[in-house]
């Protein structure tokens, strides 16, 4: 056996004893779920560095007790936990205003703010990558990446955010431009009748869940236990959220398996609701689903963020209000047999950012300054003015002075972390598939 090939091995095992640690109770449980997972990470290196989150924190964690730019402050920011350069889209906020942002929160946590420029940077050489861009443009990505978001959190930090700067969204149809303008278009165009018409019937002059497209039908202890759920998860929602007491009316219950790349095997629910008229274009589908532990949660040592925390679902929800300005009215938590789940609204106005049609390089250009100011005004949401206690200091503040301490090496450090890892992540999916395709996945 070769040198390369002795490697190689040695790296399946790492992987294998990663996977078995992040997913082994969930794939024990769903195998089904897991080979459909599998199936779309196997696709490419960026669907395979999507779902292996657990793969990048456990190569991160010898930074944990210390690395450039952290320090007592900085090393326990509010991160997004999952940041990659496809967890951007549109979403309407409480106050009716469609919004392009990062979203997906199911990751987020405390830890070194760092951690999430460099999983974004090595996305960012993923991509470049598959669209054949050179190693020099790709340096020139990532340095624009680090140059906005640097820009930005020195913008923040300097008084910005005290003047109200900082509390209007970062990107609107009114100020968003190419791709990002596109997206909030796109969003704009989406209806709640046409989410519901996709997802439900009329039956009897009532709406109710279309049988088939993966729903499954719930008993009655289930679907008492998920009532039941829902009731709690009624008591956690800001009083704002309602405004018609009928609105909290259940009109039809499913369940549902999530099969994604980032929710298999997790049980999850759709719920029917009245909405805010007798109208039944203007109901409303929420879900319920089990929240998971944040990958990078296992390589955090600090107890006091842990604690902080009732269960998953508790964590998730928190995280997403500090981190996202005029978050989902629905957004709230719950618990079902004991364990923590989130529950939100099924948006109609959700679209992901679309990265299969960008490929002029100004315009990729354009689009990573934007994702750089979007992170940087995220890292800045959840801190001493949010009104969690988890972070008790200015974090942009902190960054800043960080940031400063070494101006020149900062781009540098996401340059060389994005050529390193996004050829560890290619080299990686390619160990995957051979696992996957010749059974070495224990319960698959």
């Amino acid at each position: 056996m070769s040198v390369q090939q002795t490697d190689a091995a040695q790296r399946g095992e790492q992987i294998l004893a990663v996977f078995e640690t992040a997913f082994g109770r969930l794939l024990a449980a769903d195998p089904a779920a897991f080979r459909v997972k599998f199936r779309k990470m196997a696709a490419s290196a960026f669907a395979f560095y999507r779902g292996t989150a657990s793969l990048f924190y456990a190569d991160l964690e010898r930074e944990q007790q210390g690395g450039p730019y952290l320090d007592e402050r900085t090393g326990r920011v509010w991160i997004h936990g999952d940041l990659h350069a496809e967890n951007f889209g549109t979403y309407m906020d409480s106050q009716g205003r469609l919004i392009f942002n990062v979203n997906d929160f199911d990751e987020a946590y405390v830890g070194p703010f760092t951690w999430d420029l460099k999983r974004l940077a090595a996305s960012v050489a993923l991509i470049g990558y598959t669209k054949a861009l050179s190693d020099e443009q790709i340096t020139e990505l990532v340095l624009t990446y680090a140059a906005a978001y640097r820009e930005r959190i020195r913008a923040l930090a300097t008084g910005a955010k005290s003047s109200g700067i900082a509390d209007l969204p970062p990107f609107t149809l009114d100020t968003a431009e190419g791709p990002l303008l596109g997206a909030l278009r796109s969003a704009r165009s989406l209806t709640r009748f046409g989410l519901l018409d996709s997802m439900t019937e009329i039956r009897d002059f009532e709406r109710r869940f279309a049988p088939g497209g993966g729903s499954i039908d719930l008993d009655a202890a289930t679907r008492y236990k998920v009532l039941a759920a829902f009731d709690g998860y009624l008591e956690t929602l800001p009083e704002a959220s309602l405004t018609r007491p009928d609105s909290y009316r259940v009109k039809d219950v499913v369940g549902r398996r999530g099969i994604g790349i980032g929710s298999a095997g997790l049980p999850s629910y759709n719920i029917l609701l009245e909405g805010n008229s007798d109208a039944l274009e203007n109901d409303v589908v929420i879900y319920m689903k089990q929240a998971q532990t944040p990958a990078v949660s296992r390589h955090i040592t600090d107890g006091s963020v842990r604690e902080y925390f009732q269960h998953e679902g508790h964590r998730t929800v928190i995280s997403q209000r500090a981190l996202q300005a005029h978050a989902d009215p629905w957004l709230g938590w719950t618990e079902l047999d004991g364990t923590g789940q989130l529950v939100a609204e099924v948006s109609p106005y959700a679209v992901d950012l679309d990265w299969s049609d960008i490929d002029d390089l100004d315009e990729i250009a354009a689009v990573v300054a934007d994702l750089g100011r979007a992170t940087a005004t995220m890292h800045s949401a959840a801190d001493d003015e949010s009104g969690h206690s988890l972070v008790p200091f200015s974090t942009e503040r902190a960054i800043d002075a960080a940031i400063a301490g070494d101006e020149e090496s900062f781009g540098d450090l996401l340059v060389d972390f994005a050529h390193s890892y996004g050829a560890r992540a290619r080299a990686d999916h390619q160990i995957f598939v051979d696992l996957f395709r010749n059974g070495r996945i224990p319960g698959l």
